[in-house]
């Protein structure tokens, strides 16, 4: 049995086919007794509207787009997660792609998702003015997230990578630790380098002459690991090592705990995120927490304002959500 057509709805509820349409797209000049009929028709038939048909009639997909550097990881499921309960809470489908961190791939991602979104939600350390200015039509709704290239008209939102930074310094400070270690993230990922300058500020602040310790990272647990590994051969070792993010210093740890080294008792670990592992791992990490699923939530909330009443959000908006240091076991510090 071939599937039901509009044609058929309009027979069925004994009206004209432009009537089942504007009832069925939410538009105005059909009686509710009518769009009662209507839909009730529709459900009898099953009648699924055609969705290239309604995007031509409404100049909407229903859909938002969102390009991320990355899809592996606990950050990005949760990143994912806040914008798609943000998303399905509007009404909207979700399209995710990944540029896999490499500018080209993106370019080509944005450019695929041209036509098929009413806006799109972007995070991408190649996101610089030119590269939006080329692969960006003007008037298609964005959000940049971790991502604000200067003198951007798009609307941004961002963590307080810094501020955060500086309170783990500053906590692994108080407790007396003096050579602290930074695991570096990916060169040229912005939310890494406010972290790195955070950590450089503060030690710098506080302990004039110490020079900074930095080790290579890439915000995987394998990198993490690897920078452990450099810190057991360190001669003398740090006394504190804080990492980019928590999956890094999951797989420190894992590496210092190999070599019998006690965590917090010898070595003090931090992270960055709270990734929800963070909290189950022994000892449990200190970090700084990020509201990763609300960071998704907020930025599809500001896109869904754009999209629903265009001009309602000033071009170039800056948000912030806020990072606070969680005390746990692994920093040394004493648990109430």
């Amino acid at each position: 049995m071939s599937a039901a057509t509009i044609k058929d709805v309009a027979r069925e509820a004994g009206v004209s086919v432009a009537s089942v349409s504007r009832a069925l797209n939410g538009g105005h000049g059909v009686t509710a007794e009518t769009s009662r009929r209507i839909h009730e028709a529709a459900q009898r038939l099953h009648y699924v509207p055609h969705a290239a048909a309604r995007m031509l009639i409404t100049r909407r997909t229903n859909t938002v787009g969102a390009l991320l550097p990355d899809l592996y990881g606990e950050f990005f499921s949760e990143l994912i997660r806040g914008i798609d309960l943000a998303a399905r809470a509007r009404g909207l489908h979700l399209l995710v792609s990944s540029s896999h961190d490499d500018a080209d791939a993106a370019a080509v991602a944005l450019r695929a998702m041209q036509g098929r979104v009413d806006g799109l939600l972007l995070m991408s350390p190649h996101a610089d003015a030119d590269f939006l200015r080329q692969n960006l039509p003007h008037d298609l709704p964005t959000v940049l997230m971790n991502t604000r290239p200067a003198g951007s008209d798009y609307c941004a939102l961002s963590v307080d990578n810094d501020g955060g930074a500086r309170l783990m310094v500053e906590h692994l400070l108080s407790l007396g630790h003096r050579r602290i270690a930074f695991i570096q993230g990916p060169p040229g990922n912005r939310d890494a380098g406010e972290r790195e300058h955070g950590y450089r500020e503060v030690l710098a602040s506080h302990t004039p002459g110490s020079p900074a310790i930095t080790l290579e990272g890439d915000f995987s647990e394998e990198s993490g690991y690897r920078a452990g590994r450099q810190v057991l051969a360190m001669r003398p070792r740090p006394d504190a090592v804080f990492a980019a993010n928590d999956m890094m210093a999951i797989g420190c740890m894992a590496a210092l705990r190999e070599a019998g080294i006690c965590v917090p008792e010898e070595i003090a670990i931090g992270g960055f995120d709270d990734v929800p592992m963070a909290r189950y791992v022994t000892p449990p990490l200190t970090t700084i927490q990020v509201h990763i699923a609300e960071l998704g939530g907020q930025a599809m909330a500001l896109l869904g304002e754009q999209i629903d009443h265009p001009g309602s959000v000033p071009a170039g908006t800056r948000r912030h959500v806020g990072a606070e240091l969680v005390v746990r076991a692994s920093s040394g510090a004493a648990i109430a």
